[in-house]
């Protein structure tokens, strides 16, 4: 039999500090977490991509097809939005109930098979509905992926995964751009729908084998978890209840607003109103799209882990004050007389529209329960992007060809114009945001009766 002598002082108090250590290391990311991360990211690209291909190659499709702009701005807003937005609710549900991994990859490969269909489209009708497909498809995408990385992640290193992950739509939009543009470039623009569909079916298998779906509230505070399941109208009720995340849905759809009307129409400004060909987007303009929105994801990140350890009203001054710098960058892309300047001047609205998203989204996640994230996710990507993605390009489309009888030469850059008081109204919406963050906090340190 072995004795065991007893505890001392001395011993508790080392035990105490081994404690702490082993949290310490705990917080930091391990090989595990960065490959989860890593292949979260890759599918977010593959997503983003397929999404962005229709704006990249709005020019030879428009040619192809014979479509107006406000085809082209419904067929890249409110008809795949429609889709997008409202299914993301059920999957949000489901995946808070089931395998996150298993709804990730099954959406993958719905989008993918959806985005080689867009390839083989002979009509506008048909390229409708297999874009309304791939809508459906990427319904499934953010919302799990978000919640996986919350439950992979501790609260202190949060903003920063948001910050990698979110990469994706840079990543994704300039790759989009090189290997689109050059495809279609050199043989035709279905290529490049088919190709990609292609890579998007492999990658839905390899996240089955690659991936492992954490415990739901794995890195949460031991006082904060709640393993047990929200039902449907509970976390519906728990999200449109609070005004934090109301606020910090609307100012994001405000500014989505702005970033999708230019994004589905930028390469079709360039191109058509600048003077840019094919060849020269495909370097480019994804050398801008890779540099700006990446560089934005990154800082963004990093400044919130900084920041709303002191304050959460970060989570809003943060996106306000980047929209606030970027208005006159943005004036000045679309009056610039050239393609090279109006390039070189995008690429600061380009970093700084992007400012918003991965405060918001850990903010999003911070303020539910584990169980609730990915419906939360779901209902803050159904707000912006029914705002944002649904809109935006709607408008810009009709906006473009209403102008275009009395300014048949740039109609697109007088619709991009009217963009702008959307600037003021999401710089608003943060500040608000930001005060109401400031009360709230200002609440909880008062000592209770």
């Amino acid at each position: 039999m072995t004795i065991v002598p007893p505890l001392t002082a001395t011993d508790g108090l080392e035990i105490a500090c081994d404690d702490v250590d082993n949290r310490s290391v705990e917080q930091r990311p391990g090989t595990r977490e960065w490959v989860v991360l890593l292949s979260l990211l890759a599918v977010y690209i593959l997503n983003f991509l397929d999404r962005s291909l229709l704006s990249i190659l709005a020019k030879p499709i428009q040619d192809s097809l014979r479509l107006t702009d406000s085809q082209l701005g419904l067929i890249g807003g409110l008809y795949f939005a429609f889709f997008y937005c409202f299914i993301a609710i059920p999957i949000g549900w489901l995946a808070d109930r089931s395998n996150r991994v298993h709804i990730l990859a099954l959406a993958c490969a719905i989008w993918s098979a959806a985005t080689m269909c867009c390839g083989f489209a002979a009509t506008y009708p048909q390229l409708v509905v297999a874009r309304m497909t791939v809508g459906f498809g990427e319904a499934g995408g953010v919302p799990p992926s978000y919640a996986i990385i919350t439950d992979t992640f501790t609260p202190q290193r949060r903003g920063f995964a948001f910050g990698i992950y979110n990469l994706g739509p840079g990543i994704g939009a300039a790759i989009g751009v090189a290997f689109g543009a050059s495809i279609a470039a050199a043989f035709d623009w279905r290529y490049a729908f088919i190709a990609i569909g292609a890579v998007g079916l492999v990658a839905a298998l390899v996240v089955l084998f690659v991936i492992r779906d954490p415990a739901r509230g794995a890195t949460d505070p031991s006082n904060t978890a709640d393993g047990a399941r929200s039902g449907f109208l509970e976390t519906l009720a728990a999200f449109f209840s609070k005004p934090t995340l109301l606020l910090a849905s609307f100012g994001s759809g405000a500014t989505q607003f702005i970033t999708y009307g230019l994004g589905n129409f930028a390469t079709l400004f360039l191109m058509r109103e600048k003077g840019m060909t094919l060849a020269e987007v495909a370097i480019w303009y994804a050398l801008v799209v890779a540099i700006g929105m990446s560089a934005s994801m990154l800082v963004s990140g990093r400044l919130i882990d900084h920041f709303a350890q002191r304050s959460r009203q970060a989570y809003a001054l943060v996106p306000a004050s980047s929209l606030v710098l970027a208005i006159p960058f943005y004036l000045a892309f679309l009056w610039a007389p050239g393609w090279q300047l109006s390039l070189a001047l995008l690429l600061v609205p380009m970093t700084l529209n992007f400012f918003f998203l991965s405060p918001s989204v850990a903010l999003v996640q911070a303020e539910v329960k584990p169980s609730q994230r990915v419906m939360a996710g779901a209902l803050y990507l159904l707000v912006i992007n029914f705002i944002g993605l649904g809109l935006g390009p709607t408008y810009v489309g009709a906006a473009s060809d209403y102008f275009r009888a009395s300014h048949p030469t740039n109609s697109l850059q007088i619709a991009l114009y009217t963009l702008t008081p959307f600037y003021l109204v999401a710089i608003l919406l943060f500040l608000w945001l930001a005060r109401l963050l400031k009360r709230e906090d200002a609440t909880a340190r008062e000592p209770s009766p």
